[in-house]
């Protein structure tokens, strides 16, 4: 005789083919009836390893578990979902809370690294190419040492990271793993970079300095197979000629008409011992992580490291040239010259807090394009505030140069995000077929791009 189902009591017993449960509902509890898995055969609901109740294996494959409601006829009302509105609306608040608060940290870090070296970038040029009150050791007006441009940088960022560490740490020295010495190396190409980057601009302009910056990615490369003998693939070595091109259109067709080649020459001279400098520092800091650990070199202890005997160099450098006179009597026929130094140290400080922060909440890609889009934008404000001439040839092959650098920070994107899905996939399940709508509901899980 077949089974007889009655309705209105709460309190009676459920027939499910041949197997029967006894399934009190009181009150409602979100967390009990949240599990999706509820609306799965039982044998389902085993392999996926969760039990939300007594449940025993059926036979009958047609007979499966209902969604638990509360039943309104048997309680006197409505049926009434088990808080999974409630759930969605609280989960879409936390989302957008969340994204707000990520958009407003970017537009921090974004905001805060244009501002810093866009002035840095025009303070350097106002420095090194107007022309002020001559002095007996400036007749020509020129500032008369760029090594002091070098030193005012490192004097502010010293002090800049003595506090840091001291905030961080408790103290500034007793922490450091890494011995101040061993940062000495990179301290000089820093420092032999920072003095070949002002002393270009006596020669060159800043829009040609900006855009053969670019073209380090092959001393990077040399010095990455010296020193770590690290191997590349084939495509980078493409991308760095394509980059070598572009660097190339936009400097000679840069060049005016009535300029002094050997003057330029020199310029573009000053330019490669920058960039192979700077090509050094960079893959000696790496050297220094690897060998006393990321985690026991911050970068605010590899700050205070690099300046540290920065200063050290610097200053030795300007008492050996006697260069310190020389600043003191320009500066004082020329006062503003001190506020442009100031105002430089200020926003190369600044400018170094904050590519520390943005590396650390948002990755090395985020800042990559950030600073990518930046010398763009400085690009344009030196050619418009000191009228520097770009031509449309020029023009193509900055063209050149920033179309590889995005199609780089692409390809890095991609790689990371790739790497990033292969490391989170998840243990593989049972080779039982997946309940209906499963499969889809994982991918759709996955982080993506908006």
């Amino acid at each position: 005789m077949p089974a007889t189902r009655r309705r209105g009591n709460s309190s009676a017993g459920m027939t499910i083919g041949k197997t029967t449960t006894s399934s009190t509902i009181g009150t409602t509890n979100d967390d009990t009836f949240r599990d999706n898995s509820a609306t799965m055969p039982a044998k389902d609901v085993q392999n996926m390893g969760d039990s939300p109740g007594s449940m025993t294996e059926d036979n009958n494959a047609g007979d499966q578990m209902q969604p638990l409601m509360v039943d309104g006829k048997a309680s006197g009302g409505s049926e009434v979902p088990m808080g999974n509105e409630e759930k969605a609306k609280a989960e879409e608040a936390k989302n957008t809370a969340e994204f707000w608060a990520q958009a407003i940290k970017f537009a921090f870090c974004f905001c805060g690294l244009q501002a810093s070296y866009l002035t840095w970038g025009y303070m350097q040029e106002l420095i090194m190419t107007t022309v002020f009150n001559p002095t007996d050791s400036a007749p020509d007006g020129r500032f008369p040492s760029a090594a002091f441009c070098v030193f005012s940088n490192r004097f502010l960022a010293i002090i800049v990271a003595i506090i840091a560490v001291k905030l961080k740490h408790g103290a500034v020295l007793a922490n450091n793993t890494a011995p101040l010495i061993a940062f000495t190396p990179c301290a000089l190409s820093n420092t032999g970079s920072s003095w070949s980057q002002y002393a270009s601009l006596r020669y060159v302009s800043f829009p040609v300095q900006t855009v053969f910056k670019s073209s380090k990615i092959i001393p990077v490369m040399i010095m990455g197979k010296i020193l770590k003998g690290a191997s590349y693939p084939w495509t980078q070595y493409i991308e760095a000629l394509l980059i070598t091109l572009g660097v190339a259109i936009f400097s000679v067709m840069s060049k005016s008409s009535d300029s002094d080649t050997s003057t330029e020459l020199l310029g573009l001279l000053y330019m490669l011992a920058y960039i192979t400098c700077d090509c050094f520092t960079s893959q000696w800091q790496d050297k220094v992580y690897t060998k006393y650990g990321r985690a026991n070199v911050d970068p605010y202890q590899m700050m205070l490291g690099v300046n540290a005997s920065a200063i050290c160099i610097t200053t030795g450098g300007l008492i050996l040239t006697g260069d310190f006179p020389k600043v003191f009597d320009f500066m004082g026929a020329n006062p503003g010259v001190l506020w442009y130094n100031v105002v430089t140290a200020i926003t190369s400080a600044t400018g170094q807090l904050f590519i520390y922060y943005t590396i650390k909440e948002f990755g090395p890609i985020v800042f990559t394009i950030i600073m990518t889009t930046r010398q763009m934008i400085s690009i344009c404000i030196s050619s418009f505030v000191f009228a520097h001439p770009i031509s449309g040839k020029a023009l193509i092959g900055a063209i050149i140069v920033f179309g590889v650098l995005f199609y780089q920070i692409r390809r890095k994107y991609l790689a990371r995000k790739q790497k990033s899905s292969g490391g989170a996939a998840p243990v593989a399940a049972p080779k039982a077929s997946p309940p209906p709508g499963m499969g889809k509901k994982k991918n759709s899980d996955l982080p993506r791009l908006s």
